[in-house]
């Protein structure tokens, strides 16, 4: 892998030194050792790159849907040919395994830009309404971009693509625990042949650049992914210039195993989904609902499951997980299985400390909660580690009133029986959860296909064309 310009942000197409002197390290999760340093943005950097991208703007809004096109193929040939230095970068500084970079945590980046090309080849961005009135949609303007580390590239890509595709130019803060995926990003951008000033990168901290962006006011639009705390603190401060704020937030989705559906099958998928990325995805099903006269049953199909799921180092090929992110992501998750212990949950796998034969990195024991009420701790908040807790239901109904019983509302499952008569059961279930994805049967989502939840979970839609039409201004010219 290429040195990355650590020290450097990218603003109006070059590499420019920061406008401060503080640099912070770069800890890879496995070793706990500091592997890197990235210099981090000030008010002053935010500035610059929304000049950048504001001078930017009127060209590149005026680019044709054909020249849009020609630059997102540019940028999945770049792309591919980096592939293996950004799996790379994703396993040491977050600590997923190389071969869930390779096969998820980087494909996302070509898949993503794969569904918006198909949406913007069909986007109308000029249409009749009725004889006289004309429908135009325009990009909105710069947008400031604030992404998370558990899926580094899925975001970043979930928002610069549309946005590009829109017509929009943009600002990008990656978290600080993950920048080497994004600085490896700005390059490819950089290769692929963006404008200048169309892409800017500023590292820095949430309440340091975040905020500066999110009040900026030539940011016309705000898009974060992160937590709920940090993504009512984002709309505070765009309140006052009233920008367009869309927020992809957490999520506590619950998984429901119908009585008819495969039991083994069933909870050994929710389990292994659960944990995978280590159980740091906001879609993980982290809330396994079962029939009371099947629960006991599933707490030993998940016992097992999470007594043979591997643990081992990121860089080793293979089905394993690997560590959290960091020393406070380690310390939330203990604190959290802890309080299930404390609130009496049964603890059917797992629990407290690291794993046996690892003594450093910030690794956690894959851990099963059972006799879980849904009033607990464990049930409500999200714990974002490897950590499954099991409810017993009484009766579909009662299924989908602990399913809504969340604060959340990004994804839920549902796991059916083989016949037509269960799948129209979980098809009438799935209508009836407050959720903005419902899973059947282990499917998933198509890439272009709106990614984003109900209620604290957030608001606005990620992917395809409803990606692209987020980074829009809709304007109606009557003749």
């Amino acid at each position: 892998m290429t040195e990355l310009k650590t020290d450097r942000f990218y603003i109006d197409g070059a590499w420019v030194a920061p406008l401060g002197s503080t640099m912070v390290d770069v800890i890879n999760p496995a070793t706990e050792e500091v592997f890197a340093e990235v210099a981090l943005g000030t008010k002053a950097d935010v500035d610059a790159a929304v000049a950048a991208a504001k001078a930017a703007f009127p060209s590149f809004s005026h680019s044709t849907k054909s020249e849009r096109l020609e630059l997102l193929a540019s940028i999945r040939e770049v792309y591919q040919s980096r592939y293996d230095e950004m799996s790379a970068a994703i396993t040491e500084e977050m600590g997923a395994p190389i071969s869930l970079s390779d096969r998820a945590q980087a494909a996302v980046g070509i898949g993503h830009l794969d569904g918006v090309v198909k949406a913007l080849e069909a986007f109308d961005f000029e249409h009749r309404n009725g004889p006289g009135d004309l429908i135009l949609h325009e990009p909105i303007g710069v947008c400031g971009f604030i992404t998370p580390w558990n899926w580094p590239i899925n975001q970043i890509a979930l928002k610069v693509i549309p946005a590009l595709a829109a017509g929009c130019t943009m600002v990008l803060k990656p978290s600080e625990l993950t920048p080497m995926s994004a600085l490896l990003y700005a390059e490819i951008l950089e290769e692929a042949g963006l404008p200048k000033g169309v892409f800017n990168l500023v590292n820095g901290d949430g309440p340091t650049v975040g905020a500066a962006i999110s009040s900026h006011p030539d940011v016309a639009m705000v898009s974060f992914t992160g937590s709920t705390r940090a993504g009512v603190e984002i709309s505070k401060a765009a309140a006052a210039t009233v920008k367009r704020v869309t927020l992809e937030l957490g999520g506590k989705s619950p998984n429901i195993l119908l009585d008819d559906c495969d039991f083994e099958e069933a909870v050994k998928r929710g389990v292994r989904h659960c944990f995978q990325n280590t159980g740091q995805s906001c879609n993980a099903p982290t809330r396994m609902l079962i029939p009371q006269s099947h629960y006991e049953t599933a707490m030993e199909i998940a016992k097992e499951v999470a007594e043979s799921t591997k643990i081992g180092l990121p860089a080793q090929p293979g089905n394993h997980i690997g560590p959290l992110v960091s020393q406070m992501q380690y310390n939330r998750v203990q604190s959290l299985i802890q309080a299930g212990i404390e609130d009496g949950a049964r603890l059917v796998a797992g629990g407290l400390g690291r794993p046996e034969g690892f003594n450093r990195g910030y690794f956690c024991r894959p851990t099963v909660f059972g006799d879980v009420t849904n009033d607990m701790r464990i049930a409500q908040e999200e714990v974002f580690g490897p950590v499954l807790v099991m409810i017993a239901y009484d009766g579909d109904d009662e299924a989908v009133e602990i399913a809504n019983d969340t604060p959340y509302g990004l994804a839920a499952y549902i796991q059916t029986g083989t016949s037509e008569d269960s799948q129209a059961r979980g098809m009438a279930m799935a209508r009836e959860i407050r959720a903005g994805m419902v899973h059947l049967n282990g499917s998933d989502i198509s890439y272009g296909s709106p990614f984003g939840g109900y209620k604290l979970s957030g608001n606005g839609r990620e992917g395809g064309i409803y990606g692209i039409e987020d980074f829009c201004e809709i304007k109606a010219i009557s003749v």
